[in-house]
């Protein structure tokens, strides 16, 4: 089996950055097969555009644009990928870094899917940082990607802890976020009171209910931005109320307009 080293990964890397301990890659995938293998380091992929297929000796997931991967380091995996274009964005994280900040390379353990839109949009200004060319982009990296080691170590540590609502509630949220949403329509269907829910939200989401449905809102733009010309489609299309309102949020969300994101993605 294949050990990949810091910075390979199979396609075509259009750019690297190393700083820190950091290799940060833009690749586009070009085999339609790659047999098992693995890597070296643990590193982040986030799917920027296309699909493919990966699967570990646990599970296969199905991605599609805005997929964000976790792998451990010498986890074995394979991928499959259709016959269209397909672009993803690596974080490889060697050991360099994380004694230089003081990080325990074990407290994340295995390979996983991740779905929490805060650790999305939190890749998607690291994404962002490396195509804008600011003086200080490697310093805002490094923050950002301590903030998402943070919340995995914080979320793992709290799996066990939350009750069965919280799993519940996320995942109405994630398939209906693009819909009109009612606090006591949720309670019902969770069988909480709507204080109760509105109250302990918070704690296990860290924002409230409308900002966690407005986190998910902007990460479907992300994925769908180049599929509309219009930004009035891709607001409806999220489920904004209009354009102005897709606009501010994208914004606060990932520190640039729309359009500017459009342009530095391709």
């Amino acid at each position: 089996m294949r050990n990949l080293r810091n910075g390979e990964f199979f396609g075509q890397t259009n750019k690297t950055l190393h700083f820190d301990g950091l290799t940060i890659t833009d690749t586009e995938y070009t085999h339609p097969f790659v047999d098992w293998h693995y890597h070296e380091n643990p590193y982040f992929t986030f799917l920027l555009q296309g699909n493919m297929t990966e699967g570990n000796k646990k599970e296969t997931y199905d991605c599609s644009a805005g997929t964000l991967l976790y792998h451990h380091w010498e986890d074995a995996h394979y991928n499959i990928k259709p016959d269209i274009f397909t672009r993803g964005f690596h974080i490889e994280v060697t050991e360099n870094w994380f004694e230089k900040f003081q990080v325990s390379k074990a407290q994340i353990e295995g390979s996983f899917k991740i779905k929490n839109p805060d650790l999305k949009l939190l890749t998607y200004q690291i994404f962002k940082e490396t195509k804008l060319n600011d003086a200080s982009f490697e310093l805002v990296i490094n923050q950002l990607l301590l903030n998402i080691y943070d919340q995995l170590s914080n979320q793992k540590n709290e799996s066990e802890k939350k009750p069965t609502w919280v799993k519940q509630i996320d995942e109405i949220l994630h398939e209906n976020f693009t819909e009109k949403l009612s606090l006591t329509e949720l309670s019902k269907t969770l069988d909480i009171h709507p204080m109760h829910l509105s109250r302990d939200f918070h704690k296990y989401f860290q924002c409230n209910l409308g900002e966690y449905v407005r986190k998910l809102k902007v990460e479907k733009s992300l994925k769908i931005l180049n599929e509309y010309e219009s930004l009035s489609e891709v607001a409806f299309e999220c489920g904004f109320s209009d354009q102005s309102h897709f606009i501010r949020c994208f914004k606060e969300s990932i520190g640039i307009t729309p359009l500017k994101y459009r342009k530095i993605l391709k």
